[in-house]
């Protein structure tokens, strides 16, 4: 259909492309369920909590909490593609504990990650197994492209009479 000349191609509407973009830019969190959410100002900024068990570790459960930018803070603060990457982490055993097929080295295994950004930011977790204190390290850090981040928080979980350990 040919557009005549004057007639704007399409109409703009800046709170419903900031509604779809949200949705996109929603997090994805395999594995993971949301245990709470606390708003921290009237434009519906929210902390939330997520419950995340170690896919390879029976018994192990962290719980996450991070910031989510709301819908009206994206169109008044302006970079609709990014969340802030601080987090928090508490890894606690929830059962018998169980080692499934981890990773033994140093540089530890990502088990979970969320994009922060479009494409350049995510929100990992990264556990470690220190064999010589039998413990397991998790911990939560941002991870960005273009630039590291000194944001991270840590947790550890000892594994006294757990399953699998040598």
């Amino acid at each position: 259909m040919p557009i005549l000349p004057g007639t704007p191609a399409l109409p703009r509407r800046p709170a419903l492309a900031a509604l779809i973009l949200s949705a996109f830019l929603a997090p994805f969190s395999a594995g993971a369920e949301e245990v709470g959410s606390i708003g921290v100002d009237w434009i519906g900024n929210d902390i939330l909590i997520e419950a995340l068990p170690d896919p390879d570790v029976a018994g192990v459960t962290c719980h996450l909490a991070y910031f989510e930018r709301s819908t009206i803070d994206r169109l008044v603060q302006g970079n609709w593609f990014e969340d802030p990457s601080n987090s928090s982490i508490a890894c606690r055993q929830t059962g018998p504990i169980t080692l499934g097929d981890i990773r033994r080295g140093p540089e530890g295994e990502e088990i979970f990650s969320e994009r922060q950004s479009l494409l350049l930011k995510s929100l990992s977790i990264t556990r470690i197994y220190d064999e010589a204190n039998r413990t397991l390290i998790y911990l939560a850090h941002a991870r960005e492209v273009t630039e590291g981040s000194a944001k991270m928080s840590i947790s550890t979980v000892p594994l006294w009479n757990a399953q699998g350990v040598e």
